[in-house]
């Protein structure tokens, strides 16, 4: 399964979203979904060993909901030089969501 890093600072945070591309998961502590989703994200990533990949814990970064606008959790985000291209809440589809990185995946390697 695949690693990620831990995000917990606003420095970190803009390091991994100026990435060529980069996944953040967003979850917090007491969220079921968010804790079985995450192993479900963790398997898509590992087919893009290329592609940064992040987690916040809310709980622990604050901060991460008023910079990133999150108002719920689980999230994704996709990021590629420090613009979103993706953001899914909620109820995250994982076949789309690897459907979206293959096409970023793809026109990154254009």
């Amino acid at each position: 399964m695949r690693t990620y890093t831990e995000v917990r600072s606003n420095e970190e945070l803009d390091h991994m979203m100026k990435q060529p591309l980069s996944v953040l998961y967003i979850s917090r502590d007491g969220c079921s979904v968010c804790h079985a989703l995450l192993p479900k994200i963790q398997q898509v990533m590992e087919d893009y060993p290329e592609v940064e990949f992040g987690h916040i814990l809310a709980d622990e970064y604050e901060e991460v909901a008023g910079k990133l606008s999150i108002f719920t959790v689980p999230v994704v985000l996709i990021f590629s030089d420090g613009k979103e291209l993706l953001r899914d809440a909620r109820f995250i589809r994982v076949e789309e969501f690897r459907d979206s990185l293959d096409k970023m995946t793809d026109i990154l390697e254009q």
